[in-house]
């Protein structure tokens, strides 16, 4: 089985960079070899006490760039183009095949095309806020997370801040 470079980032904060060869989207765990021991056993992780897994190009990647979270005009991404907001904040842009939020998560491939995240697993109970972006590049449609209180606008429509 080929090995994946990933970043998995915990909902504590703390991160792991490494690779893996059994990460599944069904499964409740996987291993990550460490980049900077390999020769170690490599490290359980539970899904559930994560916010994300990044499957990444590098580990370096180029921390002065600035991501793009929007598509731009003649870009056609595939699936639903959804807007997430983590509790701690950080907003990811990008598309998604299908997801349903009652699962662990789903994959979002980012609006980016030069991105370092090839894609990224999205941990569901990491989630604050999910929107399905619309043509119109300022509107979205929220969706409520199950479990949590509902955010929305009387009919589900609103629009982003400028």
């Amino acid at each position: 089985m080929e090995r994946i470079k990933v970043v998995v980032r915990y909902i504590y904060g703390t991160m792991l960079k490494g690779s893996t060869i059994d990460f599944f989207p069904n499964k409740d765990r996987f291993h990550v070899t460490l980049m900077d021991k390999p020769n170690d056993k490599p490290i359980e992780v539970i899904i559930n006490q994560l916010k994300a897994v990044f499957v990444v190009r590098d580990f370096k990647g180029v921390p002065q760039y600035n991501e793009r979270r929007e598509y731009r005009e003649g870009e056609t991404p595939y699936g639903s183009l959804l807007e997430v907001t983590f509790a701690d904040g950080e907003v990811l842009v990008g598309s998604c095949a299908s997801f349903d939020l009652k699962r662990q998560g789903f994959f979002l491939s980012p609006a980016d095309p030069k991105s370092n995240n090839l894609r990224v697993f999205v941990v569901c109970s990491a989630l604050k806020r999910i929107r399905q972006l619309l043509p119109k590049a300022t509107d979205y449609i929220e969706i409520p997370i199950p479990g949590r209180k509902k955010d929305l606008s009387e009919n589900g429509v609103g629009n982003l801040p400028l």
